[in-house]
């Protein structure tokens, strides 16, 4: 019996299109780890790749989903990357699958194959293509015999728990007093450079005794104008370096014989003339002043910080 023209036509564009489709994908293959060696609980990892024609896209959709397959099979994750293969476009899918058979012999499982889908987009259309990944077997085994010897207390089932011996606690004791130690020692090193307490007194940091007497007081004086006893601090200050007794006419010779103060001449110049109009000049004098609180706070600080790297 002939057959008809329409369906001679349609099986010609079918095997056309099939044709096409497996030229589009090139190869399929499977690769794993190995195929035995799984027991109850295992991660099992497989590894897909796909060569297609370049220019075709994995849909991610067709992907399959992490989640269980079957009562025994769980895929836990999924990887899919795209690069070039030569003149041709390779997909690689890492799976990883976990089994959850209760083996009680050796045997073969399989796991199911797939189809995903690729897509080429033109001016003319899209084109998609399916590649299908066939399914794969890998062994599990037992983990305990399917029958044990009979045994009258079922405790001896069991493995006896294994002997762990006390730890010696010394070499951690003794590292951490080590620790503290030098943590203290450190500390007091930082607390005499900073002359805090209990160095807070020494005489050969004045400034740093003076800067912090002043700002105590600069703290709990009102106003810009510089209290009179934060002027007599760095007094004191300026005479325990000094040796003597420093006036405004030697300031000069105090920083010749000084040098790491004498960046500071001017700022210095300035709080003797503020020092002068606040104990010695007239009353609207004093109060207009030359230097605030802050600026004589600040001015103590300087010095202080010289006084610590001279």
């Amino acid at each position: 019996m002939p057959i008809p023209p329409a369906i001679r036509l349609a099986l010609i564009l079918s095997a056309l299109t099939l044709s096409a489709a497996e030229a589009q994908v090139r190869s399929v293959e499977v690769r794993t780890p190995r195929p035995f060696g799984y027991f109850l609980g295992d991660l099992v990892q497989a590894q897909v790749d796909l060569v297609v024609e370049p220019g075709f896209r994995l849909q991610a959709a067709s992907l399959p989903q992490p989640g269980a397959l079957t009562y025994w099979l769980d895929l836990r994750d999924l990887d899919a990357t795209a690069s070039v293969y030569g003149d041709a476009q390779r997909v690689r899918i890492a799976l990883t699958y976990q089994t959850f058979y209760a083996a009680l012999d050796a045997r073969a499982l399989e796991i199911p194959g797939f189809t995903v889908t690729f897509v080429s987009e033109s001016d003319h259309g899209a084109t998609t293509v399916k590649a299908e990944v066939p399914a794969w077997s890998f062994n599990v085994s037992p983990l305990r015999e399917v029958q044990p010897p009979a045994r009258s207390d079922p405790r001896d089932y069991l493995r006896p728990d294994g002997q762990v011996g006390p730890g010696d606690p010394r070499p951690l004791l003794l590292g951490a007093a080590a620790s503290t130690a030098l943590a203290l020692l450190a500390f007091a090193g930082l607390a005499h450079d900073r002359t805090w307490w209990p160095f807070q007194a020494r005489r050969s940091r004045p400034f740093a005794v003076a800067a912090r007497r002043i700002r105590a007081l600069t703290r709990r004086t009102e106003g810009d104008a510089a209290p009179r006893e934060a002027l007599l601090a760095l007094h004191q200050a300026l005479d325990t370096s000094a040796g003597r007794r420093l006036l405004a006419d030697d300031l000069g010779p105090f920083l010749e014989g000084h040098q790491a103060f004498k960046p500071s001449g001017p700022d210095l110049a300035r709080f003797f003339e503020a020092s002068r109009r606040a104990f010695f000049g007239p009353e609207a004098e004093a109060k207009s002043g030359v230097l605030s609180g802050a600026d004589l706070a600040s001015l103590a600080r300087r010095l202080a910080r010289v006084e610590r790297s001279a």
